[in-house]
């Protein structure tokens, strides 16, 4: 039964009202911590909660029959997990690996769970707390560009980083290929 007081605008304005919020919550948890790094001449960051740690280059095992930006696994202390080149997962040109180049251990949620991958980049950079002001939504690239993996642009000392939504790198059929790897 609908409430008396409650006609059809007001239940209108009440979910327009829910919408707005959502959107300001979504806006508020973009803030918080990041680990930059680079990638080429470009500074992207993770949200500081989905790292695990960061490693130094160490040797990765290829496994045959995964794309081409999956580079192997490495044994993290007993652990077997699935590394990628974002490098490569984001089409850039490959560069041979220097005393800079780590590995960023994330955890990423998929269908089945939460799984540890490592991502290789070219160098960490700093932990930067950025502030929701400084965090612009992607701009539209027209329709044939995925851009869902982008949390958001932080504008930071004249220049832009790229803000990653770590969980959405790849996609769900991707995940299933690491998952079946480690």
């Amino acid at each position: 039964k609908m409430h008396p007081s409650l006609k059809g605008e007001d239940l209108a304005m009440k979910a327009e009202t829910g919408v707005m919020n959502q959107a300001v919550k979504n806006i508020h948890d973009r803030e918080g911590k990041y680990l930059t790094f680079s990638l080429g001449k470009e500074e992207y960051g993770i949200g500081i909660l989905k790292i695990k740690e960061i490693i130094g280059m160490m040797p990765i095992t290829p496994v045959p029959q995964t794309p081409e930006f999956v580079k192997g696994v490495v044994n993290l202390r007993g652990k077997v997990i699935p590394v990628l080149d974002l490098r490569l997962r984001f089409g850039m040109e490959p560069m041979d690996y220097t005393e800079r180049t780590c590995i960023i251990v994330v955890e990423i949620a998929s269908d089945t769970g939460k799984i540890m991958m490592g991502i290789v980049v070219d160098a960490v950079s700093e932990v930067l707390n950025i502030k929701h002001d400084d965090i612009a939504d992607t701009p539209t690239f027209g329709t044939t560009l995925r851009t869902d993996y982008i949390l958001g642009m932080a504008k930071m000392g004249g220049g832009v980083k790229i803000l990653l939504d770590i969980d959405r790198v790849l996609s769900s059929d991707e995940i299933n290929v690491l998952e079946k790897v480690a």
